[in-house]
């Protein structure tokens, strides 16, 4: 069991928002495995009085995600399920298996190219159009943040008159810590939105992803119109927030790495590197939960049936046994595999959508602000001080920039 100063180190780490790395590195080098609350669960509740327990090492986190039988995703029950219903984050096997080849076909690499050209692409140069002749932005509120749930709408072909309330309803539905019944009532509002759309969608297909889920079959076994209502109840956190983060700390980490994004504005092909590299750097979900379903040991710590295991994915992927200088962000790094869209069977099914929407609205800043940089605003002000943040989720609090005015 770790020592009783190690243990008090553990459990400050919750008060780190702006930087949890420095002390979970000490804990990972020393424990790899702590006992107690220092880190969020990822939604799972607190207040279910079992013990719990955080992993820490990259070689650990990699075999909890590999073995989904001794470590369940039911964990994810009593808060995302009254929420989101029923989704496949939850699902264990078979059921997890059978709605992962449904809902996979709908993001097959055909689907991804026809959205980049004629949805995301497009919809990544408006965006930046209404603030390219202006001169200076804040890339937060005006880009990262209202980017990606458009995506989202347009994917789905939903109306674009419905665009302001879907988006208001999906912020409303993620913003799950500021209060259930908001978040529970807004899960109520999309699901009566969306499920004559499904019902429509089923009876008249359309070339949308809401017509492929709905036509969708593996064995001869198709979604229900109910089980299509929660998978796309999840893409919004999964698809929005979490792509909203990304995006934002990739522009935060180049903005903040002056001589590498120069290196991208030299050699384009270096874009996808950086993109790994803020993945691995800074995930957007630092922390995602299992539950043990027996009594199993890892880094030499007894984990009780019964317990919950957090995943420290943002630690495990600083894990200096993997990468060197891990705290660095180094675009040039040798790449290796990360684990920001986990890894084993729940590997993210939406991770080559997220790595593209990140790649466009990328390469539609250097295009339309090629002399982009970083702006803080005065002291006191909201721009001060622009710096990544949250244990949650993991994003810059601001990216106020200046650029050359263009049309």
């Amino acid at each position: 069991m770790p020592s009783t100063s190690a243990q008090q180190a553990f459990d400050q780490t919750v008060g780190g928002q702006r930087d949890p790395w420095t002390r979970l590195a000490a804990l990972r080098r020393d424990l790899g495995v702590v006992e107690g609350d220092a880190v969020p669960d990822a939604g799972a509740g607190n207040d279910d009085g079992g013990r719990r327990f955080a992993v820490l090492r990259y070689d650990d986190c990699a075999r909890v995600l590999r073995d989904n039988v001794t470590f369940s995703s039911r964990v994810y029950e009593r808060v995302m399920g009254p929420v989101m219903g029923h989704t496949i984050l939850e699902m264990d096997e078979p059921e997890h298996g059978r709605f992962r080849r449904l809902a996979g076909h709908a993001f097959r690499h055909k689907a991804l190219q026809r959205w980049e050209s004629e949805l995301i692409g497009p919809l990544a140069q408006e965006t930046i159009g209404r603030f390219a002749g202006r001169g200076h932005a804040e890339l937060v509120r005006e880009l990262t943040f209202p980017f990606p749930v458009q995506v989202i709408a347009r994917i789905l072909g939903l109306p674009r008159r419905d665009y302001p309330m879907f988006q208001e309803l999906a912020f409303t539905l993620t913003s799950v810590g500021a209060g259930y019944r908001a978040s529970r009532e807004a899960s109520h509002q999309l699901a009566a939105y969306l499920l004559p759309i499904v019902r429509d969608r089923r009876a008249s297909p359309d070339d949308d992803l809401i017509s492929e889920l709905a036509l969708a079959e593996i064995d001869g076994q198709a979604l229900s119109d109910e089980e299509i209502v929660s998978y796309l109840r999840l893409l919004l956190p999964a698809g929005s927030e979490t792509t909203y983060c990304s995006i934002g700390s990739l522009l935060f980490a180049l903005l903040t790495h002056r001589d590498q994004l120069d290196d991208i504005r030299r050699e384009g092909a270096l874009v996808p590197r950086a993109i790994e590299e803020l993945l691995r750097w800074e995930p957007a979900i630092p922390f995602i939960p299992r539950l043990a379903t027996r009594d199993v040991t890892i880094a030499d710590v007894a984990i009780p049936a019964g317990a919950r295991v957090t995943l420290c994915l943002g630690s495990a992927n600083r894990d200096e046994t993997r990468f060197a200088e891990p705290d660095r962000f180094d675009i040039h790094r040798l790449e290796q595999q990360q684990l920001a869209f986990a890894s084993g069977p729940h590997m993210c099914l939406g991770m080559h959508l997220a790595r593209m929407e990140m790649r466009v609205v990328l390469d539609a800043v250097l295009d339309r602000l090629p002399d982009v940089e970083l702006a803080p605003g005065p002291e006191g002000s909201d721009t001060a001080d622009p710096h990544m943040h949250g244990l949650g989720f993991r994003k810059p609090t601001c990216l106020p920039v200046r650029f050359t005015p263009r049309s």
